[in-house]
């Protein structure tokens, strides 16, 4: 992983979501609590203006961006959001609901520093509907993944995982709500086991330099 942080600073964060954005709600909670230590979360970024956790990051202080396509290619949406980015010096994006694949031009932006989290075990069940797909099959246990954002649906490498057992009488719903419960603990533990490598990256950088 390339060194990103300065570490005379605190670690910028933008989390970008689509919806009612509770995983963002986890993320700026547990920088503020302490959780995610050396870290801000510098803005949220929707492409829905009607987004609920718009509000819920104005309620915070959080500087908000409503960036939609509207008519433009996908390439050209995702680098006006890129551009976003990088004026606020933003180290770590945190997708929380985002329900748009980012184009390469933005992976390769950002490459090993975007976040997604995802409400199964992967590799199984990615894409849509991933408790649907957990009960249509009959597992035993499911749960979600923390995981580096690549060219593949779901499929880039692994930060962490937690379990969540699949209950006889479970609906996609009360087993989306046990599995959310977990991402909320899940999501904040990963981005700051991600930003504490960083930090250490850079630090080593740093002193190679003085050497």
């Amino acid at each position: 992983m390339t060194s990103v942080v300065n570490t005379a600073r605190r670690a910028r964060l933008g989390i970008l979501i689509s919806g009612r954005g509770s995983n963002m709600v986890a993320l700026a909670d547990a920088v503020h609590g302490g959780r995610i230590p050396n870290a801000e979360v510098s803005v949220v970024v929707s492409d829905q203006a009607n987004a609920a956790g718009l509000a819920k990051a104005k309620e915070r202080g959080i500087e908000t961006l409503v960036i939609e396509r509207r008519g433009r290619t996908h390439e050209e949406h995702d680098q006006e959001i890129v551009e976003a980015l990088r004026a606020r010096k933003i180290d770590l994006v945190c997708l929380a609901g985002y329900m748009r694949i980012l184009s390469r031009g933005f992976i390769d932006a950002y490459r090993g520093r975007v976040l997604n989290i995802h409400p199964s075990l992967l590799p199984s069940f990615p894409g849509l509907d991933a408790q649907k797909q957990a009960l249509e099959h009959g597992v035993k246990w499911t749960g979600c993944t923390v995981h580096f954002v690549d060219e593949t649906l779901d499929g880039g490498p692994i930060i962490l995982q937690r379990v969540v057992p699949v209950h006889p009488d479970d609906t996609v719903e009360s087993l989306a709500a046990r599995i959310l419960e977990e991402e909320h603990q899940l999501y904040p533990e990963a981005v700051a086991l991600v930003l504490e490598n960083i930090l250490e990256l850079s630090a080593a950088t740093t002193d190679d330099r003085r050497v």
